[in-house]
C-alpha cells in the first residue's frame, strides 16, 4: 500500500496553523492488540460473483474449503460486512447438505456437521449478496474509505467518468465482497469467477484460464494457484486497453483508460526492468505467473499491491506534458511491485509487524532510484522521506513495531514508511551490502508464502552475517524516537588534537556508527566512530590546528534530528569538498538567510548552478534572487544557460522563474519560446514569466497550458493569474489548491488570498467538474485531517459559505437547475461528510 498523503506543504499548513492532523483515535487509551488466533487454517477460496450496477451489489455464490489450524472444531467463524446471506451448506463433491449458521455483527458462525480434526478438510458453500454501501467500517488517515468493493459511475450519469469497480482488501475489507477469515495471518489459494457485460475487461490475481461469452455478458475464470492473503484478493472491471510487455517469460500488463493508451510505456514501461533488478538484487526471482497493474477512479488511497494485479489511484495517469517533465508515479510503481516479495510472498503476521511490509516497499524507492538514476536522487528521495518524519513531532514516542494501537490503521504512518525506510538504510550500511542482501534473500526463502514478524527478520541478517542485532532491533524497531544531537569541539594545540564532543538531547540515548568529517586546512578527513548510548560522547582526532569545519553524519546514513550553526564559509567548505549529496544539500539549503549578505553565500550558489544533480541546481535557483544586480553579476550567465538548455525540463523551468524576477524585457523571446514548449513545467513557468515582464498578454496565453494533475509549485505560480484573469478553461485544475485556502492563508497570505478568491469564483460559477473536483478533493482529505474539531469546523464554514454562493446562483439561473442542482447535491454530501 503506497498511502495517498496530502502534500507536505499543505500538511506543514496544518501544523503551522496550529490544527495539526491527527489520528481518529488520538487521545485515546490505546489497546494491546495481539495477532490474531488461527483456529482455522484456510485452503482454497472460489467465488462466483456477478454485479448490479443499478443496486450497486455484487451476486456472490463461494466455496470455502478449510480445515482446523491445530485443535478440533465444530465451527466455522468468518467476516462478512453488510451481506445478505441467503444459504449455508456442506458441499461434498457437489452434494449440498444445509448447515445451521447465525449471522450477526458482521460475523458469519456457521455450525460444521460434525467435529473436524487438524488436515481433516471440508468445503463450505455460501451464497450470498455483497451491499457495500451497507459496511458500517469507516477509513482511515491512510485509506480513506473501507467498504472493500466499490462502483465508479455505475449507472453511467457522469459523462467525465468512466464506469468501472475496484476491490480494496487491506486492512480488513476483502470481507465487504466475499465471507472469509479476514486478518492478514491467512493465506489461500482461489478462483474467481466474475461475469461481466462484455464490453468490459476484467482483471484478477492469477491467470486468466478460461473466458465464455453469453449473450452479452461473459464470464472470465481467474486462477491463482499460489496461496496469499485474504486482504490481496482483487477485482477490477471496466473499459480498458490492455497494453503487453513481459518480463522473461512472465506476462507483464498495463490495464490503462484508452484516453491514455499511448503514454501507457511511457507511464509504466520500466516495471520489467524494474522486476530483473529486483530479482537480482535479492537473488530471488519473481514469484508469481503474471504481473498486471490497473488505475482505479476515485481510488480510496494511493496505490495496493494486490498479488500480481497491483491497483494504482488514477493520478498515474500522466501525458507527455508532465511524463517529460518527471514520472511522478515512478517512484509508487517500485514500491508496490516490491511488496510482490516483502507483503504478498511474505506477509506481515499482524498489523503491528507492518514493517516487514511496508518499510521495505519503501526502501525499495530507494534501490530503483539508486540503481536507475544514480546515488544522488536517491538520497535526495530518502531525505524528503525522512524528514516528513522528523518535522511530525506526534511520530517521536511510536515505536515501528507496536501492539498498543486503538485502530489497526494507526500503524499505516510516517513511522512505518518513510522512518522504517530510512531504517533499513543504518541496517545496510551496518551490515554492508553483500551481508544485507543475503540476509533479505535468507527471509523470503525461509518465509515463503507464509508469514512472518520483525525477530524472523532479525534472525535472518544475523545469521547471515555472524552479528548480533538485538541493540539494533530493540532501539529502531521496538523502541520510538531517534537521536536528537548537538555537538561542540575544542582544540588543544599542545597535543594537536580536537576534542569533539556529541550530546544526545532525546530521553533515550541511542548506540550507532557515525561518520565524521574532519576539516583540516580546507580538507577534510573522515573518521567513522561508535557513539555509545550516553549522554555525551566525545572523540579525540589529530588535526594540525583548530579544525576549519567538523560534520557530523557526513554521509547523511544515521536518522537523526540535528542542529548545527555553520558560516556561509564553513557550508561552502562543506559543500565543495562533500562527495555525499545530503552533505552538499544542507549546506546549500543552510545558506537561505545569508543570500545577497555574504559573497561566500553567492560563491555556494554559483557551484550548486554546475552541480551534476539537477534537484541541486534547482535549490540553487529557488534560493538566490537575480534583481539583485551583484548575484545577476555573478550567476545570471549561468541561469541563461540554464533557462536554455539544461537537460532536466524541471531545472530550466527554475531557470526561467528565476530570470523572471529580473522583469527584463530582453528575456521575452527566451520566455514566449518556452510557452510552446512540450514539457508543463516549462510551459507553465514561461508563461509566468511572460506575465511577470508583460501583464497585457495574461488573455491570450494563460489557457495554452494544459494544468490537469499539474504540480503544487506550477499551479502555485498560475494560480494568481487564472484568478485574476478569470481563465475559465483551466478552472478545474485549480481546485487542489483552492480546496484548502483556509490552510493556505496561515502559511502564505498572498497565495491564500488567490485560492479563496478561486474558491469563490467556483462557488459563483456553473461548474460541475470545478465544484465535484472540490468536493472529492475535500473529501478524499478527510482522513488526513482525522477528528481535529478546529479543521472540521474551517472545512464545514468553506463548504457552507460555497453552497450559499451556489443557492444564490441558482435563484438567478433557474434554467440551470439540472447542473447547479448537482452541485448542491455534492456540496451537501461533503458538509454531512464533515459533521
Amino acid at each position: 500500500m503506497k498511502k495517498a498523503i496530502l502534500s507536505i506543504a499543505i500538511l506543514g499548513i496544518f501544523f503551522s496553523a496550529n490544527v495539526s492532523a491527527q489520528t481518529e483515535t488520538s487521545g485515546r487509551e490505546k489497546a494491546y492488540r495481539a495477532t490474531h488466533t488461527k483456529v482455522t487454517e484456510l485452503k482454497h477460496t472460489k467465488l462466483k460473483v456477478n454485479f448490479d450496477y443499478q443496486k450497486e451489489q455484487m451476486g456472490g455464490e463461494e466455496w470455502l474449503t478449510a480445515s482446523p489450524y491445530f485443535y478440533p472444531t465444530n465451527e466455522l467463524t468468518l467476516d462478512a460486512k453488510g451481506m445478505l446471506i441467503h444459504e449455508v451448506a456442506l458441499d461434498n463433491n457437489g452434494k449440498k447438505s444445509p448447515l445451521k449458521y447465525e449471522y450477526k455483527d458482521e460475523i458469519l458462525k456457521i455450525s460444521l456437521d460434525k467435529t473436524y480434526q487438524k488436515n481433516q478438510e471440508y468445503t463450505v458453500y455460501i451464497k450470498y449478496t455483497a451491499r457495500p454501501n451497507e459496511v458500517k467500517q469507516k477509513g482511515s488517515m491512510a485509506i480513506n474509505d473501507a467498504k472493500g468493493l466499490y462502483f465508479v459511475n455505475a449507472q453511467g450519469q457522469d459523462p467525465n467518468m468512466p464506469t468501472q469497480i475496484w476491490t480494496q482488501g487491506e486492512t480488513e475489507s476483502s470481507s465487504a465482497w466475499f465471507p472469509t477469515i479476514d486478518k492478514p495471518n491467512q493465506k489461500t489459494t482461489q478462483e474467481i469467477y466474475m461475469t461481466v457485460p462484455d464490453k468490459y475487461v476484467t482483471l484478477s490475481n492469477g491467470i486468466l484460464k478460461d473466458s465464455q461469452k453469453e449473450g452479452s455478458l461473459r464470464t472470465d475464470h481467474w486462477v491463482m494457484d499460489k496461496r496469499h492473503a485474504t486482504y490481496l484478493f482483487f477485482m477490477g472491471v471496466g473499459e480498458y486497453a490492455i497494453v503487453k510487455d513481459k518480463w522473461k517469460n512472465i506476462p507483464v500488463d498495463y490495464y490503462i483508460e484508452k484516453e491514455y493508451e499511448p503514454y501507457a510505456k511511457q507511464i509504466y514501461g520500466n516495471t520489467p526492468e524494474m522486476i530483473e533488478f529486483f530479482s537480482k538484487k535479492m537473488g530471488y526471482d519473481y514469484p508469481w505467473a503474471k504481473y498486471a497493474q490497473i488505475s482505479g477512479r476515485d481510488y480510496v488511497s494511493g496505490a495496493m499491491e494486490n498479488t500480481t494485479a497491483t491497483l494504482h489511484g488514477s493520478d498515474i495517469l500522466q501525458k507527455p506534458g508532465q511524463l517529460i517533465d518527471e514520472n511522478k508515479w515512478e517512484d509508487t510503481i517500485a514500491h508496490e511491485l516490491f511488496h510482490h516479495w516483502f507483503g504478498d510472498l511474505v506477509t506481515a503476521e499482524s498489523w503491528s509487524n507492518l514493517t516487514v511490509n511496508e518499510s521495505f516497499a519503501n526502501y525499495s524507492e530507494y534501490l530503483w532510484n539508486e540503481y536507475k538514476y544514480g546515488k544522488d536522487q536517491a538520497d535526495y528521495h530518502q531525505m524528503s522521506d525522512v524528514n516528513m518524519y522528523i518535522h511530525n513531532p506526534s511520530d517521536f514516542k511510536k515505536n515501528l513495531v507496536r501492539f498498543n494501537y486503538d485502530s489497526r490503521e494507526d500503524v499505516f504512518d510516517l513511522v512505518t514508511y518513510q522512518k522504517g525506510g530510512g531504517i533499513l538504510h543504518m541496517l545496510r550500511n551496518y551490515l554492508g551490502d553483500d551481508a544485507f542482501f543475503a540476509g533479505m534473500n535468507d527471509y523470503l526463502k525461509t518465509n515463503e508464502y507464509q508469514n512472518a514478524e520483525a525477530h524472523q527478520l532479525r534472525l535472518s541478517f544475523e545469521k547471515v552475517s555472524g552479528k548480533d542485532l538485538n541493540w539494533f532491533f530493540n532501539q529502531w524497531y521496538f523502541g520510538s524516537g531517534n537521536p536528537k544531537l548537538n555537538y561542540s569541539f575544542t582544540f588543544e594545540p599542545v597535543k594537536k588534537q580536537v576534542a569533539l564532543t556529541i550530546n544526545q538531547t532525546q530521553e533515550q540515548p541511542f548506540e550507532f556508527p557515525l561518520a565524521i568529517d574532519v576539516y583540516d586546512n580546507g580538507k577534510p578527513k573522515r573518521y567513522n566512530v561508535w557513539v555509545n548510548a550516553e549522554a555525551k560522547n566525545t572523540f579525540n582526532f589529530d588535526v594540525s590546528k583548530n579544525p576549519d569545519l567538523i560534520n557530523i553524519n557526513a554521509d547523511g546514513i544515521l536518522l537523526a534530528d540535528i542542529t548545527d550553526t555553520k558560516t556561509p564559509e564553513q557550508n561552502l567548505m562543506q559543500f565543495t569538498n562533500s562527495k555525499e549529496f545530503k552533505s552538499r544539500y544542507k549546506a546549500l539549503t543552510a545558506i537561505k538567510d545569508q543570500v545577497g549578505k555574504n559573497p561566500a553565500a553567492t560563491k555556494l550558489l554559483a557551484a550548486a548552478l554546475k552541480d551534476p544533480y539537477f534537484r541541486t541546481r534547482i535549490k540553487a535557483l529557488q534560493l538566490m534572487d537575480l534583481s539583485n544586480p551583484e548575484q545577476m553579476k555573478v550567476l545570471g550567465a549561468d541561469v541563461e544557460k540554464l533557462a536554455s538548455n539544461d537537460p532536466k525540463t524541471l531545472a530550466q523551468a527554475a531557470a526561467i522563474t528565476a530570470l523572471a524576477k529580473t522583469k527584463d524585457k530582453k528575456y521575452l523571446p527566451m520566455f514566449e519560446k518556452g510557452v510552446n514548449a512540450v514539457s508543463n513545467a516549462v510551459k507553465g513557468t514561461s508563461l509566468n514569466a511572460v506575465l511577470t515582464v508583460d501583464p497585457s498578454k495574461a488573455n491570450a496565453l494563460a489557457d495554452k497550458i494544459d494544468l490537469e494533475g499539474a504540480s503544487e509549485e506550477l499551479l502555485s505560480q498560475l494560480l494568481p493569474v487564472i484568478v485574476k484573469n478569470k481563465v475559465t478553461s483551466q478552472m478545474s485544475n485549480i481546485t487542489p489548491l483552492v480546496a484548502f485556502y483556509p490552510f493556505i492563508k496561515f502559511q502564505n497570505p498572498e497565495l491564500g488570498k488567490s485560492a479563496e478568491e478561486g474558491y469563490n469564483w467556483i462557488m459563483s460559477s456553473d461548474n460541475l467538474k470545478a465544484t465535484e473536483n472540490i468536493t472529492k478533493i475535500i473529501s478524499h482529505a478527510k482522513g488526513e485531517m482525522g477528528d481535529n474539531p478546529q479543521v472540521k469546523m474551517m472545512i464545514s464554514q468553506m463548504l457552507k459559505d460555497g453552497l450559499s454562493k451556489k443557492m444564490e446562483l441558482l435563484k438567478q439561473n433557474p434554467q440551470n437547475a439540472a447542473s447547479l442542482n448537482k452541485q448542491i447535491d455534492a456540496i451537501n454530501k461533503a458538509i454531512e461528510d464533515f459533521k
